[in-house]
This record gives structure tokens, C-alpha cells and sequence, in this order.
């Protein structure tokens, strides 16, 4: 234990370390987020572990602020096979929610949506659609119908219509998630657009992200984004406009990222579909665009 020369070194003392706990409770549930939305959930345990013991050390054994990191064990454990491991950090989430007065909507949302997958895995698809439902409840209380942080709740839902071969339902909440994320990440271009020169620091380099996404979200958009596009692909011959939208929304999130031949990838994949499906000359030239934003980056990297 470190020594002290008075209380108020005690406490100071005792904040940072607080501080220094915080930021590592965040660094892991990110870190663990990042690997589950990657489908390593094996190497998401380790991490969500330490996202919970660092939460006890910091807000008590009852807290509600231990519930993300119990979620997180969930999920990794269902992804893992491990169904009745998954239901005692699910029970674990659920009582200490109920204990809880002080449980933001934010919170109940992410554990209807992890009960939502726990039902999938046990294909009670009645009560997935309930607990899903009552995740994109609360996260539009949160944070909007239309936020990125609400469309999981639509994805997973728009997933068991599609298992179920209710094709229409899932078409619409797939037209709705890739909507919500093609809206997001062509707003977050155009404020980049309009202040670029201040994008740059001062050793005249670009930041390293442009999405405004941590990690994890960043995985999760490429994995929501992905696997629409992969069930779009199956339909490109009736619905080419839809996969060419989806194309374009995985081309800016690449491009945000920074990742130009992912990009270049998506919008050459988008513009050949829009040639071969003789989509609008108006739609071809809007792609052709894109491919010149990476020439542009090619011919003029920041360094």
C-alpha cells in the first residue's frame, strides 16, 4: 500500500485510481465488444472478466453497473454453446436489474437484446421477438428510432423473420438497418467534408479514424452491414438498387475507416452490379463518384 503524508493525499491518491479503473472498465468492454461482434468469443471472455472485476472494485458486488459486463459473459457464452452458462449471467443481469431504482433505459435495452439472442439460440422465437421488441423500445428511448445504436435491436429481429421465411418483414427491417447506417456514416462525411482542414494535426497527419465509432461499434457496422449484403446478394437480380444501397454504405464505412481497398472493393462490386442491371445513368455516375474519392486519396495521401 502506498504511504500517505495526509488524508487529502489519501483521497487524491484513492480518485486516481478510481480514474485509472474507469478508463480500464471501458478499454475491456470495448476490447470484448470488438471480439464478439468479430465472432471470437472465445477471446472475448478473458476480457469481459476483467470488465466485471474491475466494476466490482470500482461500484460494489450489487451495483447495476456491473449488468453490460454480465452481458457480455452471456453472449460470448452462447456463442461459445454454452446455453445454461449463458442463462446464469443472463439471471445474474436480470436480478440486479430488478434490485436496481437507478437502471437507464440504455441498460434495459441491452438486456432485453441479449435475452432476444439467448431465445434465438433456444429457437423460442415467440419470446426472442418479445424481448427484441422490448429492446428497440427502450433504445429508441435512449436514443431514437433512427439511432445506430437502436438498428441491432432491428437487425436480430429482421434475422427471425428471415429464418422464418416471413421474407417481407425481413426485407423491411434490412431496408430500415442499412438506412439508419448509410445515414449516419453519409452525415458523418459531410461534417468531415465541410471541415476537413481540421482533420489534419499538427504534424500534418489524418486522424486515425473518421467513423466516430469506437472499435466495437466499428465491428458491429461491419458485421450487421456484411451480412445484409450477403442475404441482398441472393436477390441482386430482382432487387439490384437494394444490394447497390448496401454496396455503397460497406464503401463509405471502408472509406471512413481509412481502409481504401475495402472501399475501392465495395464500390467496384456496386458499380458493376449497377452496369450489368442497367440501373439509372444517374445511379452509375453517383458510384462512379465514389471511386474518385479513393483515387483522390491514392494520388494525394495525407501524410
Amino acid at each position: 500500500m502506498p504511504f500517505y503524508n495526509s488524508e487529502e493525499e489519501r483521497r487524491h491518491g484513492l480518485q486516481q485510481l478510481q480514474q485509472r479503473q474507469k478508463h480500464l472498465i471501458e478499454f475491456c468492454y470495448t476490447v470484448a465488444q470488438k471480439y464478439l461482434f468479430e465472432g471470437k468469443h472465445a477471446a472475448a471472455v478473458p476480457a469481459a472478466l476483467h470488465s466485471l472485476r474491475f466494476r466490482m472494485n470500482v461500484h460494489g458486488l450489487s451495483s447495476v453497473e456491473l449488468v453490460p459486463a454480465y452481458l457480455l459473459l452471456a453472449e460470448a457464452s452462447l456463442g461459445l454453446g454454452h446455453i445454461v452458462q449463458a442463462e446464469e449471467y443472463l439471471s445474474q443481469a436480470q436480478w440486479t436489474v430488478l434490485k436496481s431504482t437507478e437502471c437507464c433505459s440504455a441498460t434495459h435495452s441491452l438486456l432485453h437484446r441479449n435475452l432476444g439472442l439467448l431465445y434465438i439460440a433456444k429457437e423460442n422465437y415467440e419470446e426472442a421477438r418479445y424481448h427484441l421488441a422490448n429492446d428497440i423500445y427502450f433504445a429508441s428511448c435512449a436514443f431514437g428510432t433512427e439511432d445506430i445504436r437502436t438498428s441491432g435491436g432491428y437487425f436480430h429481429l429482421a434475422n427471425i423473420f428471415y429464418g422464418l421465411k416471413k421474407l417481407d418483414l425481413a426485407d423491411t427491417l434490412y431496408t430500415k438497418v442499412s438506412e439508419i447506417w448509410s445515414k449516419y456514416l453519409n452525415d458523418r462525411y459531410q461534417v468531415l467534408s465541410r471541415v476537413r482542414i481540421q482533420q489534419i494535426d499538427l504534424l500534418g497527419k489524418r486522424f486515425e479514424t473518421d467513423t466516430g465509432l469506437d472499435e466495437a461499434q466499428e465491428a458491429e457496422a461491419i458485421q450487421i452491414l456484411t451480412s445484409i449484403w450477403n442475404i441482398r446478394e441472393s436477390t441482386s437480380d430482382t432487387a439490384p438498387q437494394k444490394t447497390v444501397f448496401v454496396l455503397k454504405t460497406l464503401f463509405m464505412l471502408y472509406y471512413l475507416m481509412m481502409n481504401s481497398s475495402k472501399a475501392r472493393e465495395y464500390a467496384t462490386r456496386a458499380f458493376s452490379l449497377a452496369k450489368e442491371q442497367n440501373l439509372s445513368v444517374h445511379e452509375q455516375d453517383a458510384i462512379e463518384e465514389l471511386l474518385s474519392l479513393i483515387s483522390a486519396e491514392e494520388a494525394h495521401p495525407i501524410t
